[in-house]
């Protein structure tokens, strides 16, 4: 059964080289430290978008229309127009298929697998198995998930599944269905396992090479198999749990009662590398630098056969953010039709300090693209004036985007392409009904769509990477740290974070106030290791004593969280000195300001933004 603890982010690569003068970040200090790569922030599809990500054009796209998501066809694997004939080729990266039966960790297992430089996909446990067999998988895994096996109505995938000749690997819930489905019997445990044990191994399986006798692991499951099929034998066991793990060797059938996908499984990723590239023969070619060179050349094929059959010249948009996904977009769009992209960025005036810099530095200089900065600061703070409710900033905002990015669009004449970045997990959501075998912990969407007659093709580099994935192409393609490792911000951007109405001065009293922030967030070496750190300007106004006078001024709140996908998040317990460092800077720095509290609410029950 479901709910398993949660699982640990793999650790950020150094950066590569870059070209250029380094674009202006004064935040940078030598006593920075590496902390964890975050996992998990959602771009939008098209489709759905959080609240709290990055300011990406779809975001606001979405956030002001309520129209159903185009029809977008997509190849069933990335680069697939870059791999000529059959599919067969050496240069296609090898495909393990992972099944999702309801499982939280569902994307974690996809995400382990590509930390094993495989590429993985992640599709409904429903899915016939021609649609499977397109993909041509070296290996299936079965997630975890909340039902019992037999419970009428309980999930179970196509049976093809069991007898094509593919490795399969069955993960708890997965265990439990291979079990039952190969002839064996499933029962409500008499002793059920949640959180450590201790397993011990009691044959030579592969699946455990090299582990010795015992390893701690985590378990989250009120079932057991009490016999099973036929042709399989007993691999480990724990205290409560007899039949810990299984296998028929002969027809490559491996079945686990722990999860190796979860941090609280220490060797873990033995297992499944010991699964994905010891049995299974699957090639660890899925690399940054392979995805790089496939992407390019797809995108290069797609938009001069284009340009080729309409005698266009196939140019392409693409709207900057600041954020790391449309700039990794905007990055292998450039690589593949060089001058044939604009860049569009839209300056609203919501933005933090200096980061209208960093994005000209960085694309401008460091780059060579052709930048378009739309100065429209004005424009935003006369539509947000008098404004004080969160939903109606957010929608206000997203439709004046529109209105200026359409504008500069014209500009530039036809335009074929319009490049965003949609992310892998948006893909996930879009195309998983939420009627299926998930039980949803939480929703926190913009529900709608692009608009219904959206003039361009889109192109959508990202769409099968994960979040910390895109984070190692960027590096790749030689962004600066700086932008590659920033931190989620959310796409109306200071609007949100300003409780009541925006103003320019008030933008420029919470603009110091966030710049303090993070300033002193990156001289402790805190900044990655932290999910979102940044200030808030309250409504409320605060007695004070100043120099020999009181006064009668702003509250600033600090808002800093430790999170994985930020879904769920806890607030970080930042070391006192550096919130006393925090709060004396920003109450002598910033004008108006006579008072600094300390958010110290988790998620759920609150949010991690206050609007």
């Amino acid at each position: 059964m479901g709910g398993e603890g949660v699982g640990e982010g793999s650790k950020p690569r150094s950066a590569g080289g870059q070209g250029g003068p380094p674009p202006p970040d004064d935040h940078e200090s030598p006593r920075r430290q590496r902390g964890k790569t975050v996992h998990g922030e959602l771009a939008n599809a098209g489709h759905r978008v959080l609240a709290p990500d990055d300011a990406e054009v779809e975001a606001y796209l979405e956030t002001a229309l309520k129209a159903p998501a185009p029809e977008r066809p997509s190849p069933d694997l990335p680069g697939r127009a870059a791999w000529p004939g059959d599919g067969t080729s050496r240069d296609e990266p090898d495909t393990v298929v992972v099944l999702d039966f309801g499982s939280q960790y569902a994307q974690l297992i996809a995400r382990r697998v590509r930390e094993l430089h495989v590429y993985s996909e992640l599709l409904p446990f429903d899915t016939p198995w021609p649609e499977i067999a397109k993909r041509r998988p070296r290996a299936i895994i079965l997630s975890g998930g909340p039902s019992s096996v037999y419970e009428a109505g309980a999930p179970r995938p196509d049976p093809a599944v069991w007898s094509a000749g593919v490795p399969v690997l069955g993960i708890c819930y997965g265990l439990h269905l291979m079990a039952r489905e190969l002839g064996g019997e499933v029962v409500p445990a008499v002793n059920r396992e949640y959180g450590p044990a201790t397993i011990t191994f009691t044959d030579d399986s592969p699946l455990f090479a090299g582990l010795g006798s015992e390893q701690p692991v985590w378990m989250s499951h009120g079932d057991s198999i009490v016999e099973p099929p036929r042709g399989f034998q007993l691999s480990a066991t724990t205290g409560s749990t007899p039949i810990a793990a299984m296998s028929d060797p002969v027809r490559r059938l491996y079945g686990i009662q722990f999860h190796p996908e979860v941090g609280h499984t220490p060797r873990g990723r033995d297992v499944l590398r010991n699964f994905v590239i010891g049995v299974a023969g699957a090639r660890p070619t899925w690399t940054a630098a392979n995805f790089i060179e496939s992407t390019v050349a797809e995108i290069r094929s797609r938009v001069d056969a284009q340009a080729l059959e309409s005698g266009g010249d196939g140019l392409v948009i693409c709207a900057l953010s600041g954020g790391v996904d449309s700039a990794v977009a905007a990055s292998l769009v450039q690589r593949a039709v060089g001058d044939r992209l604009t860049c569009i960025y839209v300056d609203h005036g919501l933005m933090r300090k200096k980061e209208s810099e960093l994005l000209r530095a960085t694309f401008e200089q460091n780059l060579g693209m052709h930048l378009v900065m739309v100065d429209a600061r004005e424009r935003f703070l006369a539509r947000l004036a008098g404004v004080t409710d969160p939903e109606s900033k957010r929608k206000i905002i997203g439709d004046e985007f529109i209105r200026v990015f359409e504008e500069e669009a014209a500009k530039l004449g036809r335009i074929d392409f319009l490049a965003q970045g949609t992310l892998y997990p948006d893909v996930i959501e879009s195309a998983t009904s939420e009627t299926k075998a998930a039980q949803k912990i939480k929703t926190h969407h913009n529900v709608g769509g692009l608009p219904d007659d959206l003039r361009f093709s889109l192109i959508e580099p990202l769409r099968y990477l994960f979040k910390d994935e895109v984070r190692l192409v960027g590096l790749e393609l030689g962004l600066p740290d700086a932008m590659v490792f920033r931190q989620p911000f959310p796409g109306p951007g200071l609007a949100i974070r300003i409780l009541g109405e925006v103003t320019a001065e008030r933008l420029e009293t919470l603009r110091e106030a966030d710049w303090i922030v993070i300033d002193e967030v990156k001289a402790a070496g805190l900044y990655r290791s932290l999910w979102q750190s940044f200030a808030i300007l309250t409504p409320v106004r605060s007695v004070g004593v100043m120099g020999d006078g009181r006064t009668y001024a702003n509250v600033v709140a600090i808002r800093a969280v430790t999170s994985e996908d930020g879904m769920t998040a806890d607030w970080a317990k930042v070391p006192y000195d550096v919130l006393a460092t925090i709060s004396a800077r920003i109450v002598n720095e910033v004008p108006g300001v006579n008072r600094v509290v300390y958010d110290i609410s988790s998620k759920p029950p609150a949010t991690i933004e206050w609007e």
